[in-house]
């Protein structure tokens, strides 16, 4: 058998997403659907670099102790170009360390699981790339913004 290539992870840019207090919709007796807003934020990073525009949103549901998010967004490239961005992933943490999320505490990223797959739409060929590559986050919760380093998998 051939060497297998090893995955490689080059980091692309941080999005910090300004988000609105979440709605709770509400669903079934063992999940619940919520809608969070988006609300701006900023993008930054040796590949892009631009703002979050306030538009669009991030739909989760949780059951079991776990989270599935589905955001949906747009971005605007210091170059004028508007990105769609649709992300989703996966947030996993003790409930301990969640209500410390919660309340807005600092929690080191090691104490929680919050892991993104995106996917791009955009015609501008100076960011063909976004729509041509497996791009990955790691996220974080802050005050007010849900942070995610994006990165390309080579």
């Amino acid at each position: 058998m051939p060497d297998l290539l090893e995955p490689s992870l080059t980091f692309a840019f941080e999005a910090r997403v300004a988000v609105a207090p979440p709605l709770r919709i509400g669903r079934g007796e063992h999940e619940e659907l919520w809608f969070c807003p988006i609300t701006g934020g900023t993008v930054d990073g040796p590949r892009l670099s631009g703002v979050v525009l306030p538009h669009g949103g991030d739909w989760y549901t949780t059951r079991a102790g776990e989270t599935e998010l589905d955001a949906r967004y747009l971005l605007r490239a210091d170059d004028g170009t508007v990105i769609d961005i649709r992300n989703r992933g996966v947030w996993r943490a003790d409930p301990a360390v969640e209500a410390r999320a919660d309340a807005g505490e600092p929690v080191d990223e090691r104490e929680f699981y919050y892991r993104t797959s995106a996917q791009f739409s955009t015609d501008a060929p100076a960011h063909a790339w976004l729509t041509s590559t497996v791009v990955v986050g790691m996220a974080r919760p802050e005050p007010g913004f849900v942070c995610i380093r994006f990165y390309a998998l080579g």
